[in-house]
């Protein structure tokens, strides 16, 4: 060991057992607000820019390809809107690829980010609106669960369901009714829902998931939403397709009658 790499290692050590046996004390606090706007771009650093410059081409190869087109624009709003329809559907969409047939999907609003603006979409885009490590999985609920589960939905205001959900709620949070393909939810039976493992877990006030069974949770990285609704993208595209989707009445709210 060179005499170097010994006292850097001996002074780590003194000053690691100075700092265990020295007790700080707080005296003040001061702040300072800096601004960072359109003003730092008249007079761009060009140290800095050299030096983030094959980052950038890396995080733009990556970032800017255009891999779909979008109809239209679309936002998550509660009680029902276009891209939490579009979202939950295709939760739907992926479950074959795992061997599963759900009777719906569920995303939540608070997991959307950002909206799609109409024209091209890139996958720069899909991380905007999906940036957490949310996977896809599947659970059971008997109908009496799911009954709770739109419940709590209701309580929400509303949350992204996919085609053939039929919730009508009132404006003070109460589940009204509830009917899945046309069909009225019945207590005994059992329901199998595509989600997101954040929401499994009981997140977001549906604690109802907590009580599922013969969970599904593939924890590899490209079970990511994020990933997901990117091939969802590149297969509508792939087929000359564009995205888009509608309100279409899976949420109602409706007054409470007297």
């Amino acid at each position: 060991m060179n005499n170097l790499l010994k006292f850097c290692l001996g002074a780590g050590v003194v000053l690691a057992m100075h700092s265990c046996a020295t007790h700080y004390q707080m005296t003040n606090i001061s702040r300072t607000r800096l601004v960072v706007d359109s003003r730092y771009d008249a007079r761009p650093d060009a140290e800095a820019a050299r030096f983030l410059l094959p980052y950038t081409q890396k995080v733009d190869s990556v970032m800017g390809p255009a891999i779909a087109t979008v109809a239209h624009d679309m936002e998550a709003v509660r009680p029902e809107s276009n891209l939490s329809n579009l979202l939950s559907d295709i939760l739907v969409w992926a479950s074959k690829q795992y061997g599963e047939d759900p009777v719906m999907g569920i995303y939540n609003m608070g997991g959307i980010r950002a909206a799609l603006l109409h024209g091209k979409v890139t996958y720069g885009d899909v991380l905007a609106i999906a940036p957490f490590e949310n996977k896809i999985c599947f659970l059971t609920l008997t109908g009496e669960q799911l009954l709770k589960l739109f419940g709590q939905i209701a309580a929400r205001g509303g949350e992204g369901v996919s085609h053939g959900t039929e919730l009508v709620i009132s404006s003070d949070g109460k589940l009204l009714s509830a009917r899945l393909h046309g069909k009225e939810i019945v207590p005994e039976a059992s329901y199998r829902i595509a989600t997101i493992d954040y929401l499994a877990q009981g997140n977001d006030g549906m604690t109802a998931f907590k009580e599922g069974t013969h969970l599904v949770a593939p924890s590899e990285e490209e079970n990511n939403t994020r990933f997901i609704i990117t091939n969802y993208f590149k297969e509508k595209n792939a087929k000359g397709e564009t995205i888009s989707a509608k309100v279409e009445g899976r949420i109602r709210i409706e007054e409470l009658k007297n």
